[in-house]
């Protein structure tokens, strides 16, 4: 497998792709990316997400830093949300989060922070890539970087959670919600349960070692999480809880060991919020991604907000809040940004809405469930063989073009009257990728097969 190279930034298997000399490759850059763009000695926050081989690649990346005359502050084992609230509010000149997300043991890499916070665009990459690309050079013995450690920020991670206006602490505690929380031995395993603790809850603890190494597959889908929903029955609890590694992914289990749906993680956390605010004038605004659940408009539309959708991936949902003041937004995966904390998903923040939500209501989390709107998806891909994906889509746009509404923000979205469908191409393989959603998961399977049906058709045209 080949260095992963993208707008997410590098990923790779250690000792393979990910190796040293990739590492010092791509921090270095950084480093001089960070020098191009600010000021002449800057500093950049790193922060690791708990795996076995973090330490090793964490030092590597921050001895490159040094050696092109950057600072470094190295926040230690850390979720990688809590990296991005340490570069915002120390205006450091950009952060490192060391994680390779879901992905198993093996793998490891780099996420790259602009000053903001937020990952970089599309452009920023670009500008980064190529220095990455040039020939190296380095600072003399008397201009290297600084390193410096600050073990605080998990606290302070927990602070900017329980200090939201939208947050009531008090009321949380008083129902002494009991809960089980998976953390895959991984930074989670450091914040989510004394998080839920200052919240007054009873946590039972799952794969909380922050040892690295993860006790099941660690992308918290529902085939990876079948303990959780065992312990969950087990225990009486109220809910469950599970996060990936660099704990930005928000997944909820329901007091009877039933998947709650991570689309449903962000549909909630928007009912919260805008309920919260109440209706305004002009409305307030929501973004989500172009392959998020229509629950959210559904609910955008009864509580008077407009959602506004973008191309799939975090840094395209959070510029788009930043630049029209929306008060909530995030992905289906479970990511939930409140600008109100940082602009990135955060799964910390999903976990202090939600148990507001459910404190408010007097409900549980099934029943709340069960007053959301109702939607199923239903996934699929489609190898396209030798023929280019986005030839395959424009054929695709061109046959569909009377029988929906078309987006090509981000490859093609198809909105028809009881569903819609939503397909893109892949950044690392020659297939197109299927999405669909209906009111029922049967509808929802029989569009994308519909679609994946359609992909062949117009890659043999």
């Amino acid at each position: 497998m080949p260095l992963m190279v993208s707008i997410s930034g590098i990923r790779g298997i250690i000792g393979s792709s990910l190796t040293p000399e990739a590492i010092v490759t791509y921090a270095g850059a950084f480093g001089e990316y960070c020098r191009k763009a600010g000021s002449a000695r800057p500093t950049v926050v790193i922060g690791r997400d708990g795996r076995i081989t973090g330490g090793v690649v964490t030092n590597i990346a921050a001895s490159a830093l040094a050696a092109k005359g950057i600072d470094v502050l190295d926040i230690g084992i850390c979720p990688t949300p809590t990296v991005q609230l340490a570069v915002e509010k120390t205006h450091a000149a950009g952060g490192i989060a060391v994680t390779a997300s879901h992905n198993p043991i093996e793998w490891n890499g780099l996420k790259f922070m602009a000053s903001t916070g937020m990952f970089l665009d599309g452009e920023e990459n670009r500008e980064f890539w190529a220095l990455a690309s040039g020939a190296p050079s380095y600072r003399p013995w008397n201009e290297l970087g600084r390193h410096s450690t600050d073990g605080s920020w998990l606290l302070k991670h927990i602070e900017a959670v329980l200090s939201l206006p939208l947050i009531n602490p008090e009321s949380i505690r008083k129902k002494h919600f009991r809960v089980v929380v998976d953390c895959v031995n991984a930074a989670g395993g450091l914040i989510i349960p004394q998080l839920l603790e200052r919240l007054g809850c009873i946590v039972v603890r799952m794969n909380c070692d922050v040892s690295g190494v993860f006790a099941h597959t660690p992308e918290p889908i529902p085939e990876n999480l079948t303990d959780l929903a065992a312990r969950v029955r087990a225990e009486k609890a109220d809910l469950g809880i599970a996060v990936d590694p660099d704990v930005d992914r928000l997944v909820l289990m329901t007091e009877k060991g039933d998947p709650y749906g991570e689309e449903y993680t962000i549909a909630s956390a928007v009912r919260f919020v805008l309920g919260k605010k109440g209706k305004q004038s002009p409305p307030a605004r929501v973004v989500v991604n172009l392959s998020t659940t229509r629950a959210v408009d559904d609910i955008a539309t009864d509580l008077g907000a407009e959602v506004i959708r973008t191309p799939v991936g975090e840094i395209n949902v959070a510029k788009r809040m930043k630049s029209i003041g929306a008060v909530i937004g995030g992905e289906g995966s479970g990511g939930v940004i409140l600008p109100d904390v940082h602009l990135g998903r955060d799964a910390s923040v999903g976990i202090g809405l939600i148990l507001q939500l459910l404190a408010d209501a007097g409900t549980s989390l099934s029943e709340l469930k069960a007053s959301m709107p109702h939607y199923a998806i239903a996934k699929g891909k489609m190898d396209v063989g030798s023929m280019s994906p986005d030839v395959v889509l424009a054929r695709l746009r061109d046959r569909n073009a009377n029988r929906g509404t078309i987006n090509t923000d981000d490859g093609l979205r198809i909105d028809f009257d009881d569903c819609w469908v939503h397909m893109r191409k892949s950044n690392t393989e020659p297939i197109v990728r299927v999405i669909a959603e209906a009111a029922t998961l049967e509808r929802a399977r029989m569009v994308v097969e519909e679609f994946r049906g359609a992909i062949v058709a117009c890659a043999h045209e």
